[in-house]
Parts: C-alpha cells; sequence; structure tokens
C-alpha cells in the first residue's frame, strides 16, 4: 500500500485513522504515539520517509526516550536525513515547553460559594467601566471557574448578550453552570426590565442543554446585586 505523497511530502495517502493530525482531531491527543506527536510538530518527511518513520528514527536514536531527547540540541537534530533547522528549533522549542509545564506550579481554581465570591473575581473587570460590559463565569461541578469570558462589550445604556454564544462557549468548556454578570456605570443597583427579560431566556436556554444560570450580577463601582439573593432566579 502506498503510504507516501512524493509531491507534498506528507502521510497523505495514509488511511485517515492512521494520519497524525487527522487522528488526534477524530481520537484525542491521548491516543498519539510519542512518534506521531513529533511527526505533527515536523509535518513532513523526506522522499523515501513519511513524518511519522522520520520520528520514529529520531526517538530510536536517543533510546526511545522523551527524556533524552529534550536535551537535543537543534544542531544535533540537522544530522538526521530530512531535518532542517526549522524543524530541529520546533522540536527543541515544543519539548522547552513541556518541561516548563511539568515543573509549572498547578494554579488552584476559584470556587464559588456564594454571590460575593463571584463579584471578587468579576469586580476588578467592570467596577471602573464607562460602558456595560456583559461576563460570563463558566463553572464545573465543584463550582470551580474554569473560564471567564466578556460576551459583548456596548454604550453606557447597555450591551447585548447572545445566549448563543454564551451557551455555545460553556458546552466548548465543558461547563456545568454559568454565572452571569454585566457593569452599570451609572451606578444603578436596579435590575432593568431588560436585565430580567435576558435572565429568563438564558434560564430557559440552560434548561434544555441541562446547564444551569446559578446567578445573575449587577457590579457597580463597589457593590452589587444577586438575582439569586433577591430570589429573582
Amino acid at each position: 500500500m502506498v503510504n507516501y505523497d512524493e509531491k507534498t511530502g506528507t502521510t497523505k495517502t495514509l488511511p485517515l485513522g492512521d494520519r497524525p493530525r487527522e487522528k488526534l482531531l477524530l481520537q484525542g491527543k491521548t491516543s498519539l504515539t510519542d512518534a506521531e506527536l513529533i511527526a505533527i510538530l515536523i509535518g513532513s518527511g523526506s522522499k523515501n520517509e513519511t513524518s511519522v518513520g522520520l520520528s520514529q528514527r529520531i526517538l530510536a536514536a536517543y533510546n526511545d526516550g522523551l527524556y533524552e531527547l529534550g536535551g537535543a540540541t537543534p544542531q544535533e537534530l540537522q544530522k538526521f536525513h530530512g531535518v532542517g533547522e526549522a524543524k530541529a528549533v520546533t522540536i527543541v522549542a515544543a519539548l522547552e515547553l513541556g518541561r516548563r509545564r511539568k515543573n509549572y506550579p498547578t494554579k488552584k481554581k476559584d470556587r464559588i460559594a456564594c454571590s460575593n465570591d463571584a463579584f471578587e473575581i468579576l469586580h476588578p473587570l467592570l467596577s471602573d467601566l464607562d460602558h456595560e460590559q456583559f461576563w460570563v463565569l463558566m463553572l464545573n461541578n465543584s463550582n470551580q471557574v474554569m473560564r471567564k469570558q466578556m460576551i459583548s462589550k456596548g454604550g453606557r445604556a447597555g450591551t447585548v448578550a447572545d445566549p448563543k454564544i454564551i451557551f455555545n462557549l460553556a458546552v466548548q468548556h465543558h461547563a456545568t453552570s454559568i454565572i452571569i454578570a454585566h457593569n452599570h456605570p451609572s451606578g444603578s443597583l436596579k435590575p432593568s426590565a431588560e436585565d430580567l427579560l435576558i435572565t429568563k431566556k438564558l434560564i430557559d436556554a440552560g434548561s434544555m442543554l441541562d446547564l444551569r444560570v446559578l446567578d445573575h450580577l449587577i457590579i457597580t463601582t463597589d457593590s452589587y446585586t444577586s438575582f439569586a439573593d433577591e430570589k429573582l432566579i
């Protein structure tokens, strides 16, 4: 079976599941071997060798170990036929990132236990603005904040919050619940009719996706209103 595209120098004619890039997209990163991951970095092999074959040969020279390969210099890697300066630098940079990630302390996720916890996270982002912004906190099952994201910004009188954008982001990041928030530059803590309407829309949409809207905060310079605390949710 032909398994190499001589025109492009890629593994294009391999079965879909055996092509590293496509395999990662279809089956996830953990399904790939070390050689396949390196092959993605390399991008292409040579006329007589696939990128996966070249990667296997490089690994074999370093006792099939990423630790040993991590000590290689660009100059050493360029001794392999098919590896130029750009490919060598890419491999070295990727392995260095992996080393740094391993040594980097894991940041503890913020956990939301009450409305004030959400306020403390969002207040620095919204308190001093002269226009409205709409933000969402995406939470996991333990009410830990997985991500915070600005959804929209507008003028002094309002901004638009599109439920499709909000829930698309929440699903992408595997959130199980969300907290929404926006600021009132006027300093008013009273929810407007539009605030109540968008909250209801989001709650209804979230229920269809089994994704709860836990709270909606209105934030001003020095205070906030919680829809949950005020029994508006």
